[in-house]
């Protein structure tokens, strides 16, 4: 059945690329709107929105999605319940769908919400305790933005469609609360600064999950629809505030995986240090280019964690990336891949990966914009080049654990290889050269042009420089820098511990104190005494009327 869906997602991704050249040649695009229900003026209706956009994304989301299909067909082999597993990921890849194809806030959030109920299932795949913490965790955190959603829609009911395409353009003062909502949401489910503390936690979930959430659907939701919403995001006053917090998750990301052991989890950090790159950039104001880093970054993204599962499951389960050292003796050809994903990360030139983020950085460059901002840019770009050399350093010179434990060595995990490493070296090129009609041409001075590749040097010195003092001397700087500086426990254990003490608190001064007494024990007994009272009026009215009547006639007579 794997090999089946395989073939299906393939053809259909290959249509979607070949549509999607034809609708942005001609400049052609659909809409469908099914209306399913009038309520006085609001119209409640499904949309379709088919532009080159939402095929070239779907292209990319399926073939990517047909390729972890294949590879788990190896990975998940020797699985129980492997059919249970298949029919997940396809209910995911049916959701982000949802989400694409949608230009209606009550559509997008079926999409939007069957993406966070499905996480949660393959989060919680492998049954154990930290699978649970992580999965509650991660729906938690993405319930926020769906409530972010809902709050849209309700403000929506005051317009006459929940199409947001009809009020991209305008400036009424309602759209700025609109659009923050929006921004919120967003940030909920990219993981941006507070919330990022899910995305991590998210590893507790099957490496080929791992390999499509981060690379072209989970995650990236909340950048494709601020892409769609385009210029409402710029009603809101505060994004310039946006910019600083997404440029803050780059930096905090990427100080997170120069700290970091876990081989998921340093892959997880660079997947949340290029989400705050899209994020920025689309606060500058430059859809086109977000677009075309979050298609580039999805290849070698999904290239970068199935090399990474294949490494784990040869070296039994273990990943801590001390015990990898010389693993490239045992698997040549996975390490190769695995190589070119993280040179493709780096921006390395001529690769995928450089010619969206180098743009990107020129870009800044050319916006004159304040110093903090364009020193932590560039200071990123180090850390990218610090934790990607640090991890290849690992790889090719730590310790060796590695056994004579051959799994994934079949044709399927190896084919599904080989397309995406052809994708990670030639997307972007390819891309760059159909998307953007008039080629980007930045001159700057000789200083200015060189900074990018001086800044990439200064972290592989940084690396070098610091390789064995990290470790032993920055005990202290680890706990902060290497924990998401302290936004782990911030958005997880913090709010249920202090939520357990006020609990606690509450319970002994109300149930266990002078509260059981007035609150729980006091009314009822006042309540029984009046009973008790006016039954025994109403059980002896006949006595009292006469002797009411006696009273009467005696103050009469006097």
């Amino acid at each position: 059945m794997y090999i089946y869906i395989f073939f299906m997602l393939s053809m259909f991704s290959f249509l979607s690329f070949y549509y999607g050249f034809i609708f942005m040649s001609n400049n052609f695009s659909i809409f469908l709107d099914w209306e399913v229900l009038t309520l006085n003026s609001v119209s409640i209706s499904m949309t379709i929105f088919i532009d080159y956009i939402s095929l070239f994304f779907s292209a990319t989301v399926l073939i990517i999605s047909s390729m972890v299909i294949l590879y788990s067909h190896d990975y998940m082999s020797s699985d129980l319940y492997k059919i249970r597993f298949l029919f997940l990921v396809l209910l995911f890849v049916l959701s982000m769908m949802f989400m694409i194809f949608s230009l209606n806030l009550v559509s997008i959030l079926l999409g939007w919400d069957g993406l966070g109920l499905v996480s949660y299932c393959l989060v919680i795949y492998y049954q154990n305790v930290n699978s649970y913490i992580s999965g509650m965790l991660t729906i938690m955190t993405n319930r926020v933005g769906d409530v972010f959603i809902l709050i849209g829609i309700a403000w929506f009911f005051n317009f006459g469609s929940f199409n947001f395409l009809y009020y991209v353009d305008y400036n009424f003062d309602w759209l700025m609360h609109f659009s923050l909502l929006i921004i919120l949401a967003s940030f909920t489910k990219s993981a941006q600064i507070p919330f990022s503390s899910w995305l991590p936690a998210a590893m507790a979930a099957p490496t080929p999950v791992s390999s499509l959430v981060h690379s072209s659907t989970l995650v990236t939701a909340g950048v494709y629809l601020l892409i769609r919403f385009g210029n409402l995001i710029f009603n809101c006053t505060i994004v310039n505030f946006l910019l600083i917090i997404s440029v803050l998750t780059m930096f905090m990301s990427g100080l997170g995986a120069s700290f970091e052991f876990d081989l998921k989890k340093i892959v997880a950090f660079s997947t949340l240090s290029q989400l705050g790159l899209m994020m920025s950039v689309l606060f500058l104001g430059n859809f086109n280019m977000s677009y075309f880093h979050l298609l580039s970054h999805a290849f070698f993204k999904s290239l970068l964690f199935m090399c990474s599962g294949l490494i784990i499951h040869s070296m039994c389960d273990n990943q801590d990336v001390r015990y990898m050292g010389y693993v490239f003796n045992e698997k040549p050809y996975m390490i190769t891949c695995f190589f070119i994903s993280n040179l493709s990360l780096c921006g390395l030139f001529f690769m995928s990966g450089f010619y969206s983020k180098d743009l990107i950085v020129e870009l800044l460059m050319d916006m004159n914009l304040n110093f903090f901002i364009f020193i932590l840019y560039l200071l990123c770009i180090s850390l990218t080049v610090l934790y990607t050399f640090r991890l290849l350093f690992y790889m090719v010179n730590g310790v060796s654990l590695m056994t004579t434990r051959c799994v994934m060595d079949n044709f399927s995990s190896y084919f599904s290889l080989i397309i995406l490493v052809f994708f990670s070296v030639t997307f972007g090129s390819m891309f760059s050269w159909m998307m953007f009609d008039t080629p980007f041409i930045f001159i700057f001075p000789v200083f200015m042009k060189m900074m990018i590749l001086f800044f990439m040097i200064l972290g592989l010195f940084i690396f070098f420089l610091l390789k064995n003092f990290i470790k032993k001397k920055m005990n202290n700087s680890y706990m902060f820098l290497g924990s998401m500086w302290y936004l782990n426990f911030l958005g997880s254990s913090f709010f249920s511990y202090y939520y357990f003490m006020i609990c606690n608190q509450y319970s002994t001064l109300i149930d266990d104190s002078w509260g059981e007494f007035y609150i729980s024990c006091y009314p009822p007994h006042l309540i029984e005494y009046f009973s008790w009272k006016f039954n025994f009026l109403i059980f002896n009215n006949l006595k009292f009327y006469f002797m009411s009547f006696f009273l009467l006639m005696i103050y009469l007579l006097i």
